[in-house]
This record gives C-alpha cells, sequence and structure tokens, in this order.
C-alpha cells in the first residue's frame, strides 16, 4: 500500500502490449490487510499503508481489530485510525478476556487490602463482566486483542 500512489497507469500496462490510452481511473481491488470494504483509490490505499506501517509489525493486526471492531477513534475527518488513540488504548493480546481481568487485578493489586479468607469469596468472573462495559475484544490469532473503550 505504502508504494501504490507512485504507480502509473503505464506501470500497470507495461508488457501488456495493450494500449492504455482509453483507461482513465486506477482503483484498488485487493485490500486483504486492509480493515475496510469495498473499493478505494490509491491515495487512500497508500494512507492505509502508512497508517499500518506506523505501527510495530507485531501490532499491525491489532491496528486492524480494533478498527473492524468499529470502535475506534478516526484520525481527522476520515476513516484512518488514530495511532496515538490506538497505542493509548490497546492492552495486548492476550488467550482470553478471563486471562487480562486476572492479569489486571494481580498486577494493580486490587484485592491485596482484603484478608486472604475474604478474597475467595471474590467472583473474578463476575467483575470481569463489569468490566467489559469499559472496554473492546476482538478475536485474534492467539485469543483475544483488547482496548480500552471510552
Amino acid at each position: 500500500c505504502t508504494d501504490v500512489e507512485d504507480v502509473t497507469l503505464a506501470d500497470l500496462h507495461e508488457g501488456s502490449g495493450r494500449p492504455y490510452a482509453a483507461c482513465e481511473e486506477v482503483w484498488v481491488l485487493d485490500h486483504e490487510f486492509v480493515p475496510v470494504e469495498g473499493e478505494f483509490g490509491p491515495l487512500e490505499a497508500a494512507e492505509w499503508g502508512r497508517s499500518l506501517a506506523s505501527v510495530p509489525e507485531h501490532q499491525s493486526e491489532a491496528l486492524c481489530a480494533w478498527v473492524r471492531s468499529g470502535d475506534y477513534v478516526a484520525e481527522g475527518t476520515g476513516d484512518l485510525p488514530s495511532i496515538s488513540d490506538f497505542e493509548d488504548r490497546y492492552c495486548g493480546e492476550w488467550e482470553s478476556w478471563a486471562d487480562y481481568v486476572a492479569t489486571l487485578v494481580e498486577d494493580l493489586s486490587l484485592f491485596d487490602a482484603l484478608p486472604a479468607d475474604l478474597r475467595t469469596y471474590i467472583d473474578l468472573e463476575r467483575y470481569g463482566r463489569d468490566l467489559a462495559h469499559g472496554y473492546t475484544v476482538e478475536d485474534s490469532p492467539g485469543g483475544v486483542y483488547v482496548f480500552h473503550s471510552c
């Protein structure tokens, strides 16, 4: 995607032996790794390419999942995601939502102030259901991607 804005009609028809004078537009139809549906032009494809290239490669699938969720922040007036908002909201890839909740509880020491005998009464599954209202969770190859929502 990042190089598509430099492709000309002559480049597309090179080696075909056919004239390209009748061609007026170039459309990108193959956008397997871009998280939007439908056709778009080379300039939009290049913008998506730059956007996807601006995150580490291991996070590009997570960025696409965030966009596909519909619960993402667009940059400016278009559909491109705000990379700074992605970085702020991305909580990582987890085996499951329950795994994320358990790690969050442990990392934040949420229940450490309670006596040990009372901690056994904490229902982490119920806590996770309540907590889920502030998050977006999308399937990933290894489990789920987790994002803070607003």
